[in-house]
Formats: C-alpha cells, structure tokens, sequence
C-alpha cells in the first residue's frame, strides 16, 4: 500500500522547537522528491521545503530559511523537518508530499504556535 504518514506535530510556543517526521512506504522512495507542504486555516496550501533524491540538494520558502531544515534517511524511508524558533504564523497543518512520476501525499499533521 502506497502511504505517507506524518507524525511530530503539536502545540508549542513561540520560539520554541518541533520535529516533524514522515514514514514511507509501498514505493519507491529513494527514487521521490520529497516536500514538506502547509495549509493554514482559510490559506491555500503553501510549499515548505523540498529535498532531492539523493539528499544533496534541498530548497526552501523564504519564509523558513535558516529555522527549518529537511533531511531524508534512504535507508528508512523516512524524511524529518526539524523546526526551531517556531512563529505563530508557523500554525498550520503540515503534509508531506513524494513526486516523481506519481504524486502521493500524507493525511497532515497539525502544528500550533500558540502562547
């Protein structure tokens, strides 16, 4: 079975950390860009972070540089994204996504920035 799941979310902070982990499984995986998507409440869904096959590239919005960071273990089938000096405007559910000819995507996780 083809499936994406996201774990890690919860609330937290301002200022504060989350780690967000995704488990692949059912495809190819080290053969996938991996992304990190999110979708704020009443917002269009907005890309996060990308990262290549390989790991030797990754990209990121303007609006995480330098806060977040992805990275991907080939070997487990999974991609993390480590969040740190977490902003309310950070709250949002967050999807990971796997692109290469297919496009499969995971059920969210939700994160809250929240004092």
């Amino acid at each position: 079975q083809v499936q994406l799941v996201e774990s890690g979310g919860g609330l937290v902070q301002p200022g504060g950390s989350l780690r967000l982990s995704c488990a692949a499984s059912g495809f190819a995986f080290s053969r996938h860009y991996m992304n990190w998507y999110r979708q704020a409440p009443g917002k269009e869904r907005e890309f996060v972070a990308r990262i290549t096959p390989t790991g030797a590239t990754t990209n990121y919005a303007d609006s995480v540089k330098g806060r977040f960071t992805i990275s991907r273990d080939n070997a487990k089938n999974t991609v993390d994204l480590p969040m740190n000096d977490l902003k309310p405007q950070d709250t949002a559910v967050y999807y990971c996504n796997a692109v290469s000819l297919d496009d499969i995507w995971g059920q969210g996780t939700q994160v809250t920035v929240s004092s």
